[in-house]
């Protein structure tokens, strides 16, 4: 289901099957894998790439760079970085463009469920079931099965994964 009154879908996005779009997205030069739902007020950009049965919230913002495997959740509002050093304009004073800066890659391991409101800073790797608290701003990388919270974002538990047979 795409909702196509009210999004922008650029040609060059790769859906699979059972997508569902909301109203008021942007994507572009990006891929959604199968039974993915991506939420109002989501931008996706170019390079980034969503697994399968991820939900990405409404207002969150997934720039190049990012990788997000499969069964992944991304709550409400929830931005990603890709730039260590982000400028306006070079050391001359002219607009930067994307040959003045380099691409930090990002990666959302499956499983991993990611708070509203937080802030994932290029560079680091959010490990399989690991849980990233509401408001937090993760600076370094999330082990598997690890719960942190805070600003800078620091281990608060070590979660215990659930049997799938019960």
């Amino acid at each position: 289901m795409v909702a196509t009154d009210f999004a922008r879908i650029a040609p060059d996005v790769k859906l699979g099957n059972d997508v569902r779009i909301y109203a008021f997205v942007n994507l572009y030069g990006c891929e959604i894998d199968d039974e993915s739902k991506i939420g109002t007020f989501v931008e996706i950009q170019k390079g980034a790439r969503i697994g399968k049965r991820v939900k990405v919230s409404s207002h969150s913002f997934i720039c190049e760079g990012v990788t997000v495997e499969d069964e992944v959740f991304i709550g409400h509002g929830v931005m990603f970085i890709n730039d260590k050093y982000p400028r306006s304009t070079t050391e001359s004073g002219s607009l930067q463009s994307e040959a003045d800066w380099t691409c930090v890659p990002t990666f959302v391991k499956a499983r991993a469920s990611i708070g509203s409101n937080a802030t994932i800073l290029c560079g680091v790797t959010i490990g399989e079931g690991a849980m990233v608290g509401a408001g937090s701003v993760v600076t370094h990388d999330v082990p598997p099965g690890v719960i942190v919270a805070g600003n800078p974002a620091k281990p608060i538990l070590e979660k215990q994964f659930e049997s799938e047979e019960k």
